[in-house]
């Protein structure tokens, strides 16, 4: 699946966005050059460029010399100012209260209850009277699904085309917005690859644009691609939802070595909020024990189990939250206690290692040796 093709606003020809310099946002219009050269002639043809660094008047020459950020131009007179300038912008990422909460819920395994814990965790946190931006990050679109929506423009739009949340993301309920995804996100896949920095482009698309809310919720796909990269360098933090079995537990030593590749690999330091122990029946040995695994592994940072419960299945299939669907049922209940731990004041990085109690703790051997 190709991206659209797009016209060149200097020469008129038509040609497919590879590069970032090649899509740029003025003043709510599109600006699109299908090589350097028209880059060149388009910003010779604006009012004189000064550097964004040093302030420093200059002649536009090179494609290093102009990026974007955030939808804005940003000018550059030598390498020198543009390394500085990349640098702040990520200081300014990096720095504590900058911006919205954000937190992926991500798993390599299918089957989790990724959706359902994404859905559910950004509907109670706006019941909590927090704006949440809930971004489906899955070009199944089982987000949208879920919630009876489908965007006129998606994730994709945002990250290919530059445009804004405001006028992609669907307000669903109270407090809560919506940016959907679809098959498109294939296409988009294809459009990072072909891109400098293609492992920051959502952070760089979305950046201050998302200023509007205090959380942004992701729900990843299960895999290792890179939307879920883009999605993991955003982020601050992650979720993971482990259902209660033995498949589960050995899959969570994957997700920790790519956390630990993206910070150690991709520089972005992102933490594990939790993990989220989903389909637990207290009446099963194989869910206690796994339960147990997991506390033993994650301490503090093993959250509120989701038990087993029909309504959480039934809901979807209705188009509503477990909150408007079942408030009363154990689903309900649940999620209400994972938002009041995910709220709570932050209790620390946990390691990426096995901790010591992990290999003390007297569960299963086989559960044992998964984590």
């Amino acid at each position: 699946m190709e991206s659209p093709a797009s016209t060149c606003s200097v020469c008129s020809r038509e040609f497919t966005p590879k590069f970032r310099y090649q899509v740029r946002e003025e003043d709510g219009r599109f600006v699109h050059f299908c090589s350097q050269m028209c880059q060149a002639r388009g910003v010779r043809a604006e009012a004189a460029c000064a550097c964004s660094v040093c302030a420093k008047a200059f002649v536009f020459e090179y494609a290093f010399q102009c990026a974007t950020h955030d939808g804005a131009p940003v000018y550059f007179c030598s390498t020198g100012c543009r390394e500085r300038g990349v640098s702040a912008v990520r200081a300014r990422s990096a720095a504590p209260g900058t911006g919205p909460r954000r937190i992926a819920v991500f798993n390599h395994k299918g089957g989790t209850g990724k959706t359902t814990t994404a859905v559910n965790l950004a509907a109670a946190l706006a019941e909590k009277g927090k704006r949440v931006l809930l971004v489906d990050a899955d070009g199944q679109g089982n987000v949208g699904v879920s919630l009876g929506i489908r965007g006129e423009r998606s994730l994709y739009h945002v990250l290919v085309n530059g445009a804004s949340v405001a006028e992609c993301a669907v307000p669903v309920r109270e407090g809560l917005d919506v940016l959907t995804s679809n098959e498109l996100l294939a296409a988009a896949e294809l459009y990072l690859a072909g891109r400098p920095n293609r492992d920051r482009v959502m952070r760089e698309r979305l950046g201050t644009r998302a200023d509007a809310y205090d959380i942004v919720v992701m729900d990843c796909a299960p895999a290792l691609s890179l939307m879920n990269q883009n999605a993991l360098v955003y982020a601050d933090s992650v979720i993971v939802p482990v259902s209660c079995d033995y498949l589960s537990l050995v899959g969570v030593k994957q997700v920790l070595r790519t956390l630990k590749n993206v910070r150690e690999m991709l520089k972005h330091d992102v933490a594990i909020l939790g993990v989220v122990p989903t389909f637990y029946d207290v009446r099963n040995k194989i869910a206690r024990e796994s339960v147990e695994a997991l506390m033993a592994h994650f301490g503090a940072h093993c959250l509120t189990p989701i038990r087993v419960n029909t309504k959480l299945r039934e809901a979807p299939s209705v188009k509503k939250t477990i909150f408007e669907y079942a408030p009363d049922s154990h689903g309900a209940q649940d999620y209400l206690a994972l938002v009041e731990r995910v709220l709570a004041p932050p209790g620390g990085e946990i390691p990426l290692g096995v901790p010591a109690a992990a290999r003390a703790t007297p569960t299963h051997p086989e559960l044992r040796a998964a984590l």
